[in-house]
């Protein structure tokens, strides 16, 4: 098991859940100067597990975008549907949600946060590569995700990255490809 003064402290990613994502957007764009923001309005995770019962992940639109080296993720439900957005915020609302952390070894890492009781809240297959997100409100206030190392994840934050390299602000929205 990895000690706790080993384990990955590298925290990729932040993440809110906004009741309007738009609106969100253009405040961080606005306040902070984060982005472009690349919106995903339809996503499904393969061989999903929510809290011990198969299913794929609540229904949600997000967007990501850089806001330095950590990107920014925002998330709006699509309903109030027990998942694990409605499990940390209340539908309809604002808050904190999660960190991310991509994983080079994600089983060690895995089981480290399971063996020092964090539970798991949702796992399953997100660009075929293994991602949970691990119920860590009882130790730190959020959720943690965990996303395996893999090619498709590095060619998709590296787009966020490029993007955001001398950005002037104009199409802050935009989707891949």
């Amino acid at each position: 098991m990895i000690a706790p003064s080993d384990r990955n402290k590298d925290i990729m990613q932040l993440c809110w859940v906004v009741p309007d994502l738009e609106t969100a957007i253009g405040h961080w764009v606005q306040t902070t100067g984060a982005g472009p923001f690349f919106l995903f309005e339809d996503v499904h995770f393969e061989d999903g597990v929510y809290r011990g019962t198969p299913s794929d992940i609540a229904p949600h639109r997000a967007a990501i975008g850089q806001y330095g080296a950590t990107q920014i993720e925002l998330v709006q439900p699509l309903d109030d549907r027990p998942g694990v957005w409605t499990d940390v915020v209340p539908f309809g609302k604002a808050g904190f949600h999660h960190t991310g952390l991509y994983c080079e070894n994600y089983a060690d890492e895995r089981e480290a946060y399971l063996s020092n009781g964090a539970e798991m809240a949702f796992e399953g297959l997100m660009m075929g590569a293994r991602t949970c997100y691990i119920d860590t409100t009882a130790q730190l206030g959020y959720l943690t995700e965990l996303i395996t190392a893999n090619p498709i994840a590095a060619q998709v934050f590296g787009a966020f990255r490029a993007a955001a390299e001398g950005w002037n602000g104009s199409d802050p929205i935009r989707t891949l490809g």
